[in-house]
């Protein structure tokens, strides 16, 4: 009996803990043309370790991603998705990544300062 009881005590210490995991929500610009870009721009940022969702939106150019921030934190986020291939608030694509993308997800760079 004691062995359940303190077994139970510590699952009651522990649980809390996991509960205080913190989930971000952020959004910002990615540069993207179409469908194929939504698609490479979530894979690349649900690829990040602690990433629970990403929704590129076509029209804004915005992406919503929410995060646990204990896991990774936003700068990760958009690096991966540089590497993809796309600008977006703070990195630059890799000029030889970008120009590797098909013809219909080429989007304006003349405005995006390099790191």
């Amino acid at each position: 009996m004691k062995r359940i009881m303190l077994s139970f005590l510590t699952l009651l210490l522990i649980a809390p803990m996991a509960m205080f995991a913190q989930s971000k929500t952020e959004k910002f610009e990615v540069k993207g043309q179409c469908g194929m870009c939504e698609k490479r721009i979530e894979k690349a940022a649900k690829s990040v370790e602690g990433v629970t969702s990403a929704d590129w939106n076509l029209e804004t150019k915005m992406l919503v991603v929410t995060f646990d921030d204990t896991k990774t934190q936003l700068d990760n986020i958009q690096k991966a998705i540089a590497k993809a291939g796309h600008d977006n608030g703070k990195h630059k694509a890799p000029d030889e990544v970008y120009d590797k993308l098909p013809g219909c997800c080429k989007y304006d760079r003349s405005d995006v300062k390099k790191e």
